[in-house]
């Protein structure tokens, strides 16, 4: 499922969730490949966030249906309490995920593009994932269950300063 937003810094429209096929190349890109690509979160601008929360709540409500910041797959902290600067933790997508490995019940898998699959439906609630995570993005929802980025991009559309992106990422090899 895909979904749309409209960025409120810069007025663009955002389409989010859907791999980018090699039909959908830039002109100046090469032709020739069969892989997909997919799209990744990045965390463009971290020195424009002021850390309203917009995209935490726009992440949960769209994702979930519930405006909660527990929810929430992308995590607005700062360092030094209230009036330290704070800072965006979102998944890496990493290319060998320590969660995949640390998952026991397969809830957490590679895609085949790259990147890293949440099955809720087979997520014991175990926490092995969030102790796995290098940067701490996954936590554990109000229901015991995982709650990772899907790259979704909703967040981008709300944040007010341009502090996140969707990039386009080469498919990379399975897992090995």
């Amino acid at each position: 499922m895909s979904v749309a937003g409209q960025n409120r810094a810069n007025g663009s429209d955002v389409l989010v969730d859907e791999p980018v096929k090699e039909s959908a190349r830039s002109p100046i890109e090469p032709s020739g490949s069969t892989l997909c690509r997919r799209r990744r979160l990045k965390v463009a601008h971290p020195e424009r966030c002021i850390g309203c929360l917009s995209c935490m709540f726009a992440c949960s409500r769209i994702n979930t249906g519930h405006a909660s910041l527990e929810r929430s797959a992308i995590k607005i902290r700062t360092q030094g309490g209230i009036e330290g600067d704070p800072y965006v933790v979102v998944c890496h997508d990493c290319q060998d995920p320590s969660c995949v490995r640390a998952c026991p019940a397969g809830a957490l898998c590679r895609r085949p593009e790259g990147g890293v699959e949440f099955k809720r439906d087979l997520c014991t609630g175990c926490g092995e994932c969030t102790k796995a995570c290098l940067v701490g993005a996954i936590s554990l929802d109000c229901e015991g269950k995982a709650v990772k980025c899907r790259h979704c991009g909703a967040c981008v559309a709300f944040c007010p300063h341009a502090v996140l992106r969707l990039e386009d990422v080469p498919a990379s090899p399975g897992p090995r």
